[in-house]
């Protein structure tokens, strides 16, 4: 085995702190992992893991051998990044975490369309309401919508989506049009309880923001089943406006008082490296937003001004 592969073996076994998880996570036995760490002992002349009953920790030798290694890797796959930029061609295994809802509607066929753009691409999409750790579970890019989760990665944010009040004509004909943000408790709200657990919604007139409270009648967990529950007339519901566009455009959604200005939803993406995004991650997050943008017209995405964010 190579010598970067045998010091990434080793950082997997600290990280994880046992040669049996570090074992799972690389896809090999415990056997080979045993191997590889002797081998790399051998080639160093030194040891480099204390094996224990609570698991494996690095020696001193180990220790100052996993900080270089950390650095050659680091270094190699910037390298790797430097190169794949100077081509237009994708390949390899990637694996992306993503929303039910933005998976569903807009990264399921954006992915399709690249698996079939570069046929070396193999994409496997997880479509999960979790916050997954991109490190722990080796996801090369996870996008989430609202909040980044817990994560040893790194995440930016990609873009804003703009939200709306929405019902259909016939609960509005049935309950009344509302003029004024206290007429909204007189309509039942159905909310989105992964994302809101309180009985208000944050809204802002003229540079004021406010939290003002609906009556709650559903709640649902599933983005689906809150999408159901607005077709079927049960209430009203604050929803990104991209996902509606459609139906707001055919007449079977409303807007309620659209001059009230809602938060709008962050997008965030989530990946391993502090080396920023590579080629693929930008493929993917390019696609996005332009899809995004065809449909509604009002993904807001801080291309030049994108933070930083420690997960």
């Amino acid at each position: 085995m190579d010598r970067l592969g045998l010091l990434k073996t080793l950082i997997t076994a600290l990280d994880e702190g046992s040669l049996s998880r570090a074992a799972q996570r690389i896809g090999v036995s415990q056997s080979a992992v045993s191997q590889q760490i002797r081998q790399l002992e051998t080639t160093l002349g030194h040891q480099l893991l204390l094996r224990t009953a609570s698991g494996v920790h690095a020696t001193r030798a180990g220790a100052t051998t996993a900080q270089h290694a950390r650095q050659l890797l680091l270094a190699y796959e910037a390298l790797e990044n430097d190169l794949d930029a100077q081509s237009d061609h994708l390949s390899g295994s990637y694996r992306i975490s993503v929303g039910t809802v933005l998976g569903r509607t807009v990264f399921g066929p954006l992915l399709l369309q690249l698996s079939q753009k570069f046929p070396d691409l193999d994409i496997a999409m997880g479509a999960d309401d979790r916050y997954v750790d991109v490190v722990r579970e080796g996801y090369d890019l996870a996008i989430r919508a609202g909040k980044m989760g817990d994560s040893e990665g790194y995440g930016r944010k990609i873009a804003q989506l703009d939200t709306v009040l929405v019902a259909t004509p016939d609960y509005l004909d049935k309950h009344g049009r509302p003029q004024s943000l206290a007429d909204l408790k007189r309509l039942k709200f159905i909310r989105y309880n992964m994302e809101n657990t309180s009985a208000a919604i944050r809204t802002g007139q003229n540079g004021l923001w406010t939290d003002t409270p609906v009556n709650v009648g559903f709640t649902a967990s599933d983005p689906q089943v809150v999408a159901q529950a607005l077709d079927s007339g049960v209430g009203f519901a604050k929803i990104v406006r991209f996902l509606v566009e459609d139906k707001l455009a055919d007449g079977s959604l409303e807007l309620i008082l659209p001059e009230v200005e809602l938060e709008q939803k962050d997008v965030y993406a989530v990946y391993p490296s502090r080396n920023g995004l590579d080629k693929c991650q930008h493929a993917i997050i390019d696609g996005f937003l332009e899809l995004v943008a065809e449909r509604s017209g009002n993904a807001h995405a801080p291309a030049k001004r994108l933070e930083l964010i420690t997960a």
